[in-house]
């Protein structure tokens, strides 16, 4: 007899829901064929959450973990759904009303020292036993 892992699944069970049926069979999110940047901002609109509970189980979801902005990596990530899935059903939102989305201007030119700060505020970050981790 095999064993389970002790604890439950943090995340939930794991739709059993092929991707395609979500979207029905579609895999570009518009008419047009490009797609949402994965750090994409999407948050609920006032009319989204009016009719959230006449919404399919996935766009549900969707328009509820959006009371607060949130991108559409984390989308994916929180609901354990397809990346393509969420951009396919967000831009279906934001063409309903449902939603609002914010695209990220990809016309500027990054700033290496943003990265930088980034990344030394991470490694600032204490580890399990409370040691900052290793400069490079």
């Amino acid at each position: 007899m095999a064993e389970t892992p002790p604890g439950p699944d943090p995340a939930g069970p794991v739709p059993a829901v092929r991707p395609f049926l979500v979207t029905a069979g579609r895999v570009a999110p518009s008419a047009n064929g490009r797609t949402m940047p994965v750090e994409t901002q999407v948050v609920a609109t006032a009319e989204g959450l009016e009719v959230l509970d006449r919404l399919s189980f996935e766009q549900h979801d969707i328009v509820a973990a959006c009371r607060q902005p949130q991108s559409i990596a984390e989308i994916a990530a929180r609901l354990r759904l397809h990346l393509n899935v969420v951009r396919i059903l967000a831009e279906d939102l934001r063409a309903a009303g449902q939603l609002t989305v914010h695209v990220p201007d990809t016309g500027v030119i990054r700033d290496a020292s943003v990265l930088r700060r980034v990344i030394d505020g991470l490694r600032a970050i204490p580890d399990s036993r409370g040691v900052p981790r290793d400069t490079d």
